[in-house]
């Protein structure tokens, strides 16, 4: 509890561990990811769209976590690089679906490579079970969040 006894006692507290978890991870990320250039959402966007060809920057927006004015800027960026490629008009529609290009695809394997470092660093302390439970248990709460009404 806080010291009035009505907050909540931060050593306890899961949220707020995995939050501090997130940040910690964020910061790792980032220390491996600049020196290649790139930010944790241009990775992330890089990511996505090798998973998901085609995505549109709507899609690509909430898959990374920012926003759609934030991912504009960011494909703009990427496709100035020859990182992705767009369409000039859409196909259907008024989507522009985004691809890798070549050199984007050389991009994620080097950013990949240093994020996965980041995660065996992560996770070297835990058994194969223990990291299959904490994942089990991370989407468990995570469906409770967005599936409970507000």
């Amino acid at each position: 509890m806080g010291q009035d006894g009505a907050g909540i006692d931060l050593d306890t507290s899961l949220g707020y561990l995995l939050k501090e978890a997130s940040s910690a991870l964020r910061t790792a990320m980032d220390d491996v990811l600049r020196p290649l250039g790139m930010s944790v959402t241009h990775y992330a966007c890089l990511e996505l769209l090798a998973q998901r060809p085609g995505a549109s920057s709507a899609d690509l927006a909430r898959g990374t976590f920012v926003t759609r004015q934030t991912m504009h800027v960011l494909l703009q960026a990427l496709e100035r690089d020859g990182e992705v490629a767009r369409p000039t008009a859409a196909p259907t529609g008024r989507v522009l679906p985004v691809q890798l290009t070549a050199h984007g695809r050389r991009r994620l394997a080097q950013a990949s490579a240093a994020v996965r470092t980041v995660e065996d660093r992560m996770l070297s302390g835990l058994t194969t079970t223990e990291r299959a439970d904490a994942l089990r248990v991370l989407r468990a709460m995570v469906r409770a969040l967005r599936d409970t009404p507000r």
